[in-house]
């Protein structure tokens, strides 16, 4: 007879336990690449760069992205490595076609494009 009342009682505490937890599910630790990851900043972009990029990007004239700003980069990051291009080679709003850079190739804008937007290469 004792053993009905242990059973209940040890069904009813079972019944109180907290349910299993499943595993959180496993995070990528992996990101994508940003924008510009795989541009080469070398010597010659840096010349390019003290030649024609300096003259607005350092000191912010016309509205331009001051290098190293990421505040200021982000949003331009965020429409994609095509449209920065675009707007880089085409002009957009104050800055000029090619950004003053007559020399500049695609990959000399992207290696450009990731210095100014990290401040460092």
């Amino acid at each position: 007879m004792r053993r009905v009342p242990l059973l209940a009682l040890a069904a009813l505490l079972a019944g109180c336990a907290e349910p299993p937890v499943d595993p959180a599910p496993e995070q990528p630790t992996a990101q994508a690449p940003p924008a510009f990851a795989d541009a080469e900043i070398t010597e010659d972009v840096m010349a390019l760069w003290s030649r024609s990029c300096v003259l607005c990007h350092v000191h912010g004239e016309a509205n331009a992205p001051r290098v190293g700003d990421a505040e200021a980069w982000a949003p331009r990051l965020a429409l994609g490595e095509d449209v920065l291009l675009a707007r880089t080679v085409e002009g957009y709003n104050d800055m000029p076609p090619l950004g003053y850079c007559m020399a500049c190739e695609r990959e000399d804008f992207r290696a450009l494009i990731r210095f100014m937007a990290a401040g460092a290469p």
